[in-house]
């Protein structure tokens, strides 16, 4: 009987150390992907802060101003008079003041093309 027990013990525990094996193994390749989520997700920050330091330096108000002074030949460019500038009424009116348009309907289209079935 004590054989039986022992052999029992010694399965469970085999049993045990294999769960506990494959537990580790999956933790540490879950944390091997969450590293390499993190890298990736630094890369796009440094990536950002880049675009966002050339797109100040692009827009500074001074190198447009280079640029418009020396292109304004070739772009036809002016400045903006009082007369450019819209009236509130000579305005479009807003997307909700307009009716929306129904498209023709199935039976409409049938009726037109003579494929109605009886």
């Amino acid at each position: 009987m004590l054989r039986t027990i022992d052999l029992v013990l010694v399965g469970a525990m085999i049993a045990a150390a294999t769960m506990t094996y494959q537990i580790k193994h999956a933790a540490e390749e879950k944390l091997a992907e969450v590293r390499e989520l993190q890298s990736e997700i630094s890369l796009q920050e440094e990536t950002i802060d880049l675009l966002e330091a050339d797109w100040s330096l692009l827009n500074q108000p001074s190198r447009l101003q280079r640029l418009s002074t020396a292109f304004e030949a070739e772009l036809g460019l002016r400045p903006i008079t009082a007369e450019q500038m819209a009236e509130p009424d000579e305005l479009p009116g807003r997307a909700s003041d307009f009716e929306p348009q129904v498209a023709e309907s199935a039976t409409d289209a049938e009726l037109t093309t003579g494929s109605v079935q009886q």
